[in-house]
């Protein structure tokens, strides 16, 4: 049986977007407001309700507490355009899962979904599931020459204790690496938990990675566990590193070297077990030289350094990558294949993917669905492809 989320939004763009986008994973539906929600709850059984905060009516922080009423209830996360400390921490009083701002970050959101999902779990089932998807994860495809050194050095440092920076540009997968690493090294049982540094306001940051106690801070009404503990005897991926302002970045540093640190208005110091691996988009010595990121800690995060290639540099992966996207949601969508001609294949390889793995992602998923079980012709594409100069 597949997982069944809710998503209750009053603007109606987002609610279909939103159910649609899981709908291949899950049974998603959909409420406008509060009302809505509660009548569907009365005949309906589910394991995440994705919620706004403002909504005509009665807000999301009441569907919080009618949820907390019912025994064995779904996992909430609280969606929010105003989002800020005060109000994220009032969410989690109220008994949400996590908290999500607007533009909302699909990747994100789907990672805490599942996280969600694997909570409700018991603790035997929960940790198959996360090894299950953890090995999944890591599957990486490809096998050019480019790809095949990336592979080989993850294989001989996955093993280790050491700290793991990849480099690489935007939409290339570097979490998928990351997970590698993790699925490859003695704490592939071990949860792995990624957080994009870049998508949470500082404040937030620091609470999400160390967590807090109770009344450290306006509206800290209760103790919160942070990634680090959360993760003890597994992972921890810090996607876009680079990011981390200045004040974190002491408290990430002192970690590195105790393997300790305290809770945000805590005294007593906590020791995990955690592997730190890291990931940017941007340079960090230049980072360095400007001020803006921590010499010292650089050199600590940058114990093994890994080049993860952009698209246009495993041009000899692309026909691989684009059967197997294709296949997965043909599969998803219960779709017949489209059909790539010679002249289409040409085409794609000779386009430079600015985009990288997540256009690639893209493109495949548009074709199978508007051009499913037809040939694909080049007046069927994007312009954009048809001139590779554009491309990058």
């Amino acid at each position: 049986m597949l997982p069944c989320i809710l998503v209750v939004d009053d603007e109606r763009n987002t609610r279909d977007t939103l159910t649609q986008l899981f709908d291949s994973e899950y049974e998603a539906f959909g409420a406008a407001n509060f009302d809505e929600a509660i009548n569907l709850l009365k005949n309906e059984r589910f394991d995440v309700i994705l919620t706004d905060l403002r909504m005509q009516g009665k807000n999301g922080m009441l569907l919080l507490d009618e949820v907390s009423k019912l025994p064995r209830g779904p996992v909430c996360i609280m969606m929010s355009a105003y989002g800020n400390i005060e109000t994220a921490v009032e969410a989690l009083k109220h008994g949400a899962f996590d908290f999500v701002t607007k533009p909302i970050d699909f990747d994100r959101l789907n990672v805490l979904i599942k996280r969600a999902i694997n909570s409700r779990a018991p603790v035997k089932e929960a940790k198959a599931v996360a090894k299950k998807k953890s090995a999944e994860s890591a599957v990486i495809i490809g096998s050019s020459e480019s790809l095949h050194a990336t592979l080989a050095l993850i294989e001989k440092i996955a093993p280790t204790r050491a700290s793991v920076l990849f480099e690489g540009e935007t939409g290339t997968g570097k979490e998928l690496f990351a997970n590698a690493v993790h699925a490859n090294s003695g704490r592939k049982d071990g949860p792995f938990v990624a957080i994009h540094c870049a998508a949470l306001p500082k404040n937030l940051l620091e609470s999400e990675l160390f967590g807090h106690e109770k009344g450290s801070f306006t509206g800290a009404d209760a103790k919160h566990l942070g990634l680090f503990e959360r993760a003890n005897g597994g992972t921890v991926f810090l996607d876009e590193v680079g990011e981390i302002d200045l004040g974190t970045q002491v408290k990430l540093l002192r970690f590195l070297e105790t393997r300790k640190f305290h809770r945000i208005g805590g005294t007593g110091e906590i020791a995990v077990d955690i592997r730190i691996v890291c990931a940017t988009n941007r340079n960090l010595a230049q980072l360095v030289d400007d001020g803006k990121f921590r010499e010292d800690l650089f050199y600590r995060l940058n114990v093994i350094k890994i080049h993860v290639p952009a698209l246009r540099e495993r041009k000899g992966d692309i026909a691989e990558l684009l059967s197997f996207y294709m296949q997965k949601f043909c599969n998803d969508n219960n779709l017949a294949a489209p059909k790539l001609s010679p002249e289409i294949m040409n085409i794609l390889t000779a386009y430079k993917w600015p985009g990288n793995i997540r256009e690639l992602r893209n493109f495949c998923e548009s074709v199978v669905i508007l051009h499913s079980g037809n040939d694909v012709m080049p007046n069927n594409i994007d312009r954009k492809f048809l001139h590779s100069d554009l491309g990058g």
